[in-house]
């Protein structure tokens, strides 16, 4: 037996940052996004003994445990202990990890391959978690069990799936609105934008310790406030298919975001935004908490393939990719319920036997 899940990664278009405390707990945060057909996979083979073997297909890296030891956290696949302590389990498995994209490419990664961990460990011990449920169970592993400063938006992101515009007053106190956007809006919303993966990485954790610092700061709290602001029109302009006005808001929320930390931009990430907006993009944003990853462009359709060519040819990696109205799903795959081993099939012009 299997039990495997997978965990669509989010693009946020709007309020990121309005999701951290202090400010969502004291002014209330809100962010529109949507979920990709990119994913986090966890597969978990169940074993006969105490023993805890996990696989990160994309750190090339292998940890044991046993059952009955206490896990330490010690920077080695640390999410994955904090899971399997969340969910209690005793009993031994192998787990086997992999993600559609890089850590810190701004699409949420970590979050992601929390919930799909912990997604098939309740399918494996049939725990019945709903969706409030298993994002704030995501949202305690990382940011209390771990201590990994962040937002609460990822965790609730990928678990619904699809386009929301979520409301954010602290733990516990989440509102998820599903979006009714019509199917031709959603097509043209993704073929006028562009995904382009600038190269660098980042610690999301150290640039949202500077913006929480930066709090306090006139300037940084006005930028938060406007930040919140533009993700209202933002889901006004997108429920009513105003595709040019959202694109522009985009490049006004970036601009915003950027006055919250002086690290969440840097001379490269402004010269290929800047170099897309020449080519004739509309607006646009660095997805996740900022410093690296992947940019958001929005331009008309008669520009997009000039848009491209000009990132790609600054040195930027154009990434193929559509929407996913899924959150996170699991199955269980059982191979050993079929007890033979050759299929018979009989024809008018013969009996054939296929041996699998």
């Amino acid at each position: 037996m299997i039990i495997r899940s997978k965990a669509p990664l989010r693009v946020s278009f709007g309020g990121g940052g309005t999701d951290v405390a202090p400010f969502c707990e004291n002014q209330g945060g809100v962010i529109i996004g949507s979920t990709i057909n990119k994913y986090a996979y966890c597969s978990i083979l169940p074993r006969n003994d105490e023993e805890i073997i996990v696989h990160s297909l994309d750190f090339d890296m292998t940890v044991k445990y046993n059952t009955k030891e206490n896990f330490v956290y010690d920077g080695k696949l640390d999410l994955v202990k904090a899971a399997l302590k969340a969910m209690d389990i005793k009993e031994g498995c192998e787990v086997y990890l992999h993600c559609d994209a890089p850590p810190g490419s701004g699409l949420g990664t970590s979050s992601t391959v929390t919930v799909a961990l912990l997604s098939a460990m309740a399918k494996w011990k049939r725990i019945d978690l709903d969706t409030y449920r298993m994002a704030d169970l995501a949202f305690g592993v990382e940011r209390i069990d771990l201590g990994i400063s962040g937002g609460y938006q990822d965790q609730y992101a990928t678990t619904f799936g699809g386009f929301n515009f979520m409301e954010f007053h602290g733990r516990n106190n989440v509102v998820v609105n599903p979006l009714r956007i019509h199917k031709e809006i959603i097509h043209e919303l993704e073929y006028n934008l562009i995904m382009c993966y600038t190269g660098g990485v980042h610690v999301s954790a150290n640039i949202i310790d500077d913006q929480v610092k930066n709090y306090e700061n006139q300037d940084s709290f006005m930028a938060m406030c406007e930040v919140k602001a533009l993700a209202y029109a933002m889901k006004d302009e997108l429920l009513k298919g105003n595709l040019n006005a959202f694109g522009k808001l985009l490049d006004y929320s970036w601009n915003s975001k950027k006055r919250m930390s002086n690290k969440i931009s840097n001379p490269a990430i402004d010269a290929l935004y800047n170099r897309a907006k020449q080519d004739g993009a509309i607006g646009g944003k660095l997805l996740g908490a900022g410093g690296g990853g992947f940019l958001l462009i929005y331009c008309p359709f008669n520009a997009r393939h000039k848009v491209a060519a000009g990132l790609e040819d600054m040195g930027g990696q154009i990434l193929d990719w559509n929407f996913e109205l899924r959150g996170v799903q699991s199955w269980i795959v059982d191979n050993y319920r079929w007890d033979y081993q050759s299929i018979d099939i009989r024809l008018p012009e013969g009996e054939f036997r296929f041996d699998v």
